[in-house]
């Protein structure tokens, strides 16, 4: 063997195996002695090619051989490449091994064989070279996943790095969001505290203006009453003065005629003091009604019975007034509608109150002397659902479309002075709606009629 041979192994495959694997990162004292190991090849080959001999070369190949194996062995079980460097070198070093060991011990065998021994090496050297390129393609392969691995990893810890920051960054962001709405929700609950404040203060201040209207309504109710009562009052002293006067003349200066003419006068007088001061009473007696609405007993009550005693009741109240007085009254009674807990006698009162208006108005409408008019009240009971609906219905003068959003106001009425108080509606309104929990709704049309609309719940 002459020294090109170990020569090329310490050249570059010593280098190549401390590139390829890596033997710096992994194995760094197995890294100096390849170094050193390609500086003492150097050395000798040297020195045998000064001296001129052939015996040094082989030694050396064997050896460098052994060095370039070891790191493979060690690494054999953390990467294929390192096993593929192996079945590199054990071949050759077999090959060559067989071919020095032949020539020095079996020369003529050696000398017969040449050509089978150099093939032999020929295809040790390429098979070597072949795993060579093999190996290399593979650590390439895996230098390259392994960079892919390193820079997926590091764009991982930036990622991490960033949602870290941008976290760290909602927090904070979130921290004074919330702190602001914490601050907006107690300046709201300040706020909400302030207007729960005010609102009281105008619910008291309606309270008062609607005191003072009712007040004013109650003054001048009961006004056109008293007046009457003051001033046939004053009248009637008068006359009691000028009675007392004309008695006091002799018998023969008296006039009897004019002493019983002052006499009816006061009994006239009298009796519209009683009038205008029972007047003045039922408006009193009106407002005391108003103020205890539904302050009663419920118990189960027939609905049915109860709308047609009362108009009945009504009816027959108003002929009695008025002989004069006619309507065609019509029923539609549902016999599937249960009793229900009300109180019977404020609800009575709903029922008279709106009939008797309805009477009132188809008697007004008669009074126009129309053609072919026939005075109609219409009662009418249904059970609707969980309901029953009440309505009571006439064909008579109608109410005023400008007018109607006050109809339930206390005080408001659309009679004449004298003939209505203007509670009725009011104090039957609180006592559906209140007392009962239903509802009170009315459609009009001027001069066609009126439907007041009672909804009672059943439960």
């Amino acid at each position: 063997m002459n020294f090109i041979t170990p020569f090329m192994v310490a050249l570059f495959l010593l280098p190549f195996i401390q590139k390829f694997l890596q033997t710096k990162e992994r194995l760094p004292v197995w890294d100096q002695r390849l170094k050193y190991g390609r500086f003492a090849a150097f050395g000798l080959l040297a020195i045998e090619m000064v001296a001129g001999t052939d015996f040094i070369s082989p030694p050396v190949f064997f050896l460098l051989l052994i060095i370039a194996s070891i790191p493979a062995y060690l690494l054999r079980n953390q990467s294929s490449a390192s096993r593929l460097l192996l079945w590199m070198i054990v071949p050759l070093g077999l090959a060559f091994l067989m071919d020095n060991l032949s020539e020095y011990w079996l020369p003529k065998f050696h000398k017969k064989h040449h050509n089978f021994f150099e093939s032999l090496k020929g295809i040790a050297l390429t098979a070597s070279f072949i795993l060579a390129l093999v190996a290399r393609n593979q650590q390439k392969s895996f230098d390259k996943a392994i960079k892919e691995e390193r820079l997926k990893r590091e764009q991982e810890e930036e990622t991490n790095r960033i949602l870290e920051a941008k976290k760290l960054d909602l927090e904070s962001q979130v921290a004074a969001r919330t702190a602001e709405i914490m601050q907006q929700k107690e300046e709201l609950q300040h706020a909400l505290d302030d207007l729960k404040a005010t609102q009281e203060q105008l619910i008291q201040s309606e309270k008062l203006a609607s005191l003072g209207e009712l007040t004013a309504g109650i003054a001048h109710e009961i006004q056109n009453p008293l007046n009457f009562v003051n001033n046939f009052s004053e009248v009637s002293a008068e006359l009691v003065e000028e009675l007392k006067s004309e008695r006091d003349k002799d018998e023969a200066q008296r006039d009897t005629g004019l002493e019983e003419e002052i006499l009816n006068d006061l009994v006239q007088n009298l009796q519209k003091i009683n009038y205008h001061g029972k007047r003045a009473a039922s408006i009193v007696t009106g407002m005391l009604q108003h103020s205890r609405a539904g302050s009663g007993k419920k118990e189960l009550t027939d609905l049915n019975a109860l709308a047609d005693e009362y108009l009945r009741l009504s009816y027959h109240g108003l002929r009695a007034k008025d002989k004069s007085f006619n309507a065609h009254l019509i029923t539609d009674l549902d016999p599937q509608a249960p009793n229900i807990e009300v109180v019977p006698q404020d609800l009575g009162r709903v029922f008279l109150n709106l009939i008797n208006n309805a009477f009132y108005a188809v008697h007004k409408k008669n009074t126009l002397g129309l053609a072919n008019y026939e005075p109609t009240v219409w009662v009418t009971t249904k059970k609707i659902e969980d309901e029953i609906h009440v309505s009571v219905r006439d064909n008579g003068t109608g109410i005023p479309e400008e007018v109607q959003s006050k109809i339930f106001q206390p005080f408001f009425t659309t009679k004449p002075t004298g003939q209505g108080t203007g509670l009725g509606l009011s104090l039957a309104y609180d006592i559906v709606t209140k007392g009962h929990g239903g509802e009170m709704e009315m459609e009009s049309i001027e001069g066609e009629g009126t439907t007041f609309m009672v909804r009672l719940p059943i439960n």
